[in-house]
Order: structure tokens, then sequence, then C-alpha cells
């Protein structure tokens, strides 16, 4: 990290975010300094929106608890930290608009703690994140059967917020939106940027917040009120993960590099890449989006905040039928702050997104009720 950070021009710098971690029975049962190893790129134009990506370094054998065995990591989680890196060396050179932090964190398999004390850092701090990605397990296409599926990443992107309140939760029951929270949002637009050619991916999105009762870096940003998801590859190899390295019956056991696949790890960088670079220079989501219901009526009333973004050349209104998976139709509303649309808000669910003056689209904001 601070090799690319050497090239930057002064723009990138990188920190050892280190706390100790007390007692935490049953995986840290000793008062334990956890370190984050955090590479920051400051935006050119409005470096206090920011956006995340991470990969966990540290790694485990079967027993969580067992500090002596080898554990080697390679796929949980050295391919993630890997792309972290390839992705803050790419990028060092470059203006994105917006501040990008590169993160490699620890206390992952002991109970996202790494993630759990930056996460906490920037919601003390103010720090305005707009998106936050971890990659964790993305370093090998084969499954354990043997099938391989090299052109497929998943993404994990959670529907009900982890944050919600109360409040919000009435609200959601009222008007709906169990599909549309702004993870959900985060995830339509990855596929909008990074399901192409140039990437050579298709992004498989899964509507829960990670795998079947497991869990990633990405949920404590959730916990915050970040958006947030989580990248795995298509299929996992349990004996490849959290296990001592070993030969039982003629089979080996453990997670070694040669079971990473590098040309899919790099496929995988690439769409972080595409992700983080297109959210980076585009406008941020917009703010305070709002359906007017003071009165009642068969069209749509929408308000919003304008951004503050410099390049920004106006907004878009979008919708799709409440069944539809991702957005179907968009129009140009121009450098405004509200619109009306011929359409009832009963039948179909609505968002605002930004433009800027090069053309690209930030993520959609789904509006709230406004009286």
């Amino acid at each position: 990290m601070t090799k690319s950070a050497e090239r930057s021009g002064g723009r990138m710098t990188v920190e050892a975010q280190s706390y100790l971690q007390q007692p935490a029975p049953p995986r840290i049962p000793v008062a334990t300094t956890i370190t984050n190893v955090v590479a920051t790129l400051r935006g050119s134009t409005t470096p206090e929106r920011v956006y995340v990506v991470s990969g966990h370094y540290d790694s485990r054998c079967s027993d969580p608890l067992d500090a002596t065995k080898d554990a080697p990591g390679a796929d949980d989680d050295a391919s993630g930290v890997a792309v972290a890196m390839e992705l803050a060396r790419v990028l060092a050179t470059r203006r994105p608009a917006a501040t990008i932090v590169f993160a490699a964190v620890a206390g992952e398999e002991q109970g996202l703690f790494g993630a759990r004390h930056m996460a906490t850092l920037f919601k003390t701090a103010g720090t305005n994140v707009q998106a936050m990605f971890t990659n964790d397990i993305v370093g090998s296409s084969r499954a354990d059967d043997g099938t391989r599926d090299p052109r497929t990443i998943r993404l994990f992107a959670e529907g009900v917020p982890t944050s919600e309140t109360p409040a919000q939760a009435d609200i959601r029951r009222a008007v709906g939106g169990e599909n549309d929270s702004p993870s959900r949002q985060l995830a339509r637009f990855v596929r909008s940027v990074a399901d192409n050619e140039a990437t050579g991916m298709t992004v498989r999105v899964i509507h829960r917040r990670d795998r079947y009762l497991r869990g990633g870096d990405h949920i404590p940003f959730l916990e915050q009120g970040y958006p947030a998801a989580r990248f795995t590859e298509p299929h996992e190899d349990y004996a490849h993960q959290h296990q001592d390295v070993r030969v039982e019956n003629g089979k080996r056991f453990g997670d070694l590099p040669e079971f990473c696949d590098f040309p899919f790890i790099a496929r995988v960088a690439r769409v972080n890449a595409a992700t983080m670079w297109s959210l980076a220079t585009a406008p941020g989501t917009p703010e305070d989006v709002r359906i007017r219901t003071n009165r009642l009526t068969n069209e749509t009333d929408l308000v919003w905040r304008r951004g503050t973004d410099p390049d920004l050349a106006g907004y878009e209104v979008v919708w799709r039928e409440t069944t539809a998976a991702d957005w179907t139709h968009v129009v140009r509303v121009g450098d405004t702050t509200e619109a009306k649309v011929d359409l009832s808000k009963d039948n179909v669910f609505f968002g605002v997104r930004a433009v800027g003056k090069n053309g690209h689209r930030g993520p959609v904001a789904f509006p709230t009720p406004l009286s």
C-alpha cells in the first residue's frame, strides 16, 4: 500500500489503524492488538464523499483458537486483500472526484473486529460513506464437486436494512420498499457498470445480507447505517477454508494457494475497479428524496435536495413495476429538485439518480413519503 501511495503525488496516504481489543470470549481470550492497513486516495473535487473496498488478512485453521497450526488463508481471504491492494496500485495515479479507501482489515475470523473498529471510526467522525464492499473468499471458481464457474461472482445485498428503526419499519410496511434498501440499489448499480464484456464477469446478486447464517466485514458498516455488500465466489469449497492443512483418504484439506484461480481473481478485481471508479467519478446518491402525499392524485410528485457535486448536470427519475427486479424506465428531468410523473405511486416504484457532466450516473435513491 505504501509503495502504491508513493506514485500518487501525495493524494494517497496509508495508515496502520490499531487498537487494543479487550477479551471477547470465546474467540478472543486475551487482550489483543488488532491492526487494519488503510490506504486513502483523496478525491479531487468531492473528497467528503467516501467509498470503501476491503478484504481481511487474518486467517484460521479448523479451531479458531489454535494459534500454532499453519493457516495459509489463500482464498479466505488473501484473495480479497489482493483485490483491494491491486485496486490501490492501479488507481493511485488517477484522480477520482470522490475519496476511495482501500483496506486490509484484521480480526474478521474472530468476530469482524477490525471492520467494526473502522466502521465505528467513520461513524464517529461523521464520514459520508456512500458505499462499502468487502471481498471475502473471491479466490476460486471451482466448487467442491469439481465443477467450475469462472465467469460469475456473487454479490450479497440485504433487503430490510440492518440499521432500520421502528419508525422506518412502519413506513416501509406502509409504502413498500423491501427490495429497495440502499444496499440493493448498490447491487443494481454494480450490475449496470460491472456486468459486461470489459470485466468478463456476470454479477449474480443474492437477496441476502450474507450467506446462510454467516457474516462478513460489510455487516459492521450496515450496523452503522452505511450501504454495504459482499463479493464472494460462486461456489465455495469448504475443504479449502477454515481447515487444518492435511491429507485424509487421499483428499487434501487446507486453504492453500494452489487451489486458487488467479485469472478469476483478476476478473473479480476488474468488477471491483469498474464499480469503485464509476462510483467515485459520478455524482453522489441523491439525498432527502421524497414523494409528496399532501393530496390524492394519480400523478406522482417527487422532490429532493440538490447535490453539491461541481460536475452535477442534473437528475433522472427511474421507475419499475413492483414485481420487477431492476429499473426499467427512465426520464431525464434536468438540473432541478422536483419532478411530476404521470404515473400513480400506487402501482410502480420510483427512484431518483444524479447524472454528471461526464454522463456518469450514480446509484438510485428510493423515496420516502412527504406529507
